[in-house]
């Protein structure tokens, strides 16, 4: 752990950044932090936290694409293709639009974490590093029930890639243009922010640790906040 120089994750960070998005390397650099930090304080290891004293990618502006509901229909309504990923889409697709979870916690969530009688999905490791517990709606319940039980223990048995490549080919059958797997995420937060939440809620459910990433999903028109006033 020594090694962990300000240099050497600096050389991880550039190199990383050439093959992943800079919301990726933050998380990760983030979990390293973690891991060095509770090394510091639980096991008595005397070293500086070389991630504290680097630079951090810069975040680009996120994507603020909400699925119409037009749209939503026809991705749904759309006819799936024989195949073994493809008997998965579908309930991936809905899965996400119910509980606003991200592909990667979608595609590693096992059923030994799933308690239906309670409607949680606990994911013990998330994005962001940390774990959370994810309520289920009637929906989903109704849905999960109705699943086999995979081999490997994974409610959804795919590979993250080859998901992402089918939902995006539904996405042309379905005639939605500029869309993307993440954008189902961001479909289900928004229309729970316009309801509207209590912040702390709609933050259990998102998995967001900051105010300044919650806040790309309300998108309040000044008649709506008008009509809040009185």
């Amino acid at each position: 752990m020594a090694a962990l120089t300000p240099k050497a994750v600096a050389a991880y960070r550039d190199e990383r950044l050439k093959q992943v998005k800079p919301a990726t390397v933050i998380c990760e650099l983030a979990f390293l932090s973690a891991i060095i930090n509770h090394a510091r304080r639980e096991w008595d290891i005397n070293i500086t936290n070389p991630v504290a004293l680097i630079r951090k990618p810069a975040i680009p502006q996120g994507r603020d694409r909400v699925l119409a509901p037009e749209e939503e229909t026809r991705l749904l309504a759309g006819p799936v293709p024989v195949g073994r990923i493809n008997v998965w889409l579908l309930l991936a697709t809905i899965l996400s639009l119910e509980t606003g979870m991200p592909r990667g916690e979608l595609i590693e969530l096992r059923w030994s974490n799933v308690d239906l009688a309670a409607q949680t999905a606990h994911l013990p490791m998330t994005t962001n590093g940390t774990a959370r517990t994810v309520s289920l709606s009637e929906k989903a319940v109704s849905r999960l029930a109705a699943l086999p039980r995979s081999s490997d223990g994974r409610v959804i048995p795919v590979k993250g890639l080859t998901s992402h490549a089918a939902l995006r080919k539904a996405g042309v059958r379905a005639r939605i243009t500029d869309f993307r797997w993440h954008d189902l995420r961001h479909t289900t937060i928004t229309r729970m922010a316009q309801k509207p939440p209590n912040v702390i809620e709609l933050a259990a459910v998102s998995g967001h640790r900051s105010w300044a990433m919650l806040k790309r999903y309300y998108h309040p028109s000044v008649t709506d906040l008008a009509r809040e006033l009185g």
